[in-house]
């Protein structure tokens, strides 16, 4: 994982370029400070919260994960969630299909098939493609991944609803835009390569 300074540099590097060629995020970033995209090494728990996130209410699933923390005492060591057994899991909220999602990350994770150690030699792409190989983790997981963990700075996030209200909101739009209007959206206002850095401003627009 690279450092907070270095990251914090490439932040700045890339807030430079974003608002030098685009009015509309030199206007957010007045609004809204600087980009908090801070990348850590809680790897496994940002997972597991994933997963007992999909689908449900913020308060509910903050209700679930206290549970599952509570009884494995961490949500960072996937061994520990792997022993506790199914009736414990489903007693703190846990449905059948997410009580396989966990079970297939911590296969993932065991049988060495997802290491996180060798995240840092892997392209974008080659790291969407291991994290979707889990059971429950789909695209959109793996790019907050990427963006919120890993603090990989070039990931356009044109499936996350917020980010096309925030495209819509922000340029103007009569209409939801889809994946290639967000691309045309990023390529003529030069957003590469700092996408996530844009897609964080996206979002920021779309607070009340």
């Amino acid at each position: 994982m690279r450092g907070r300074q270095l990251i914090h540099s490439d932040l700045v590097r890339g807030l430079r370029a974003l608002v030098r060629h685009d009015h509309k995020i030199r206007d957010l970033k007045s609004l809204h400070g600087f980009p908090t995209i801070q990348p850590h090494s809680r790897y496994v728990e940002t997972l597991v919260q994933s997963i007992l996130s999909q689908q449900i209410s913020g308060s509910a699933a903050q209700t679930i994960i206290g549970r599952v923390k509570d009884a494995a005492g961490t949500l960072n060591d996937i061994h520990l969630i792997a022993e506790l057994p199914d009736d414990v899991l489903r007693r703190c909220g846990v449905s059948s299909q997410k009580l396989s999602y966990l079970r297939s990350l911590s296969e993932h994770i065991r049988n060495n098939q997802l290491k996180f150690k060798g995240f840092s030699e892997l392209s974008d792409e080659e790291i969407i493609h291991e994290l979707t190989a889990v059971k429950g983790i789909g695209v959109w997981t793996a790019k907050m991944f990427l963006i919120f963990s890993l603090g990989r700075l070039n990931v356009l996030a044109f499936e996350d609803l917020g980010v096309q209200n925030g495209i819509r909101t922000v340029y103007n739009l009569d209409h939801m835009p889809d994946k290639s209007e967000i691309e045309r959206v990023a390529q003529e206002n030069r957003w590469e390569p700092y996408c996530s850095i844009a897609c964080w401003y996206m979002w920021r627009a779309t607070e009340a």
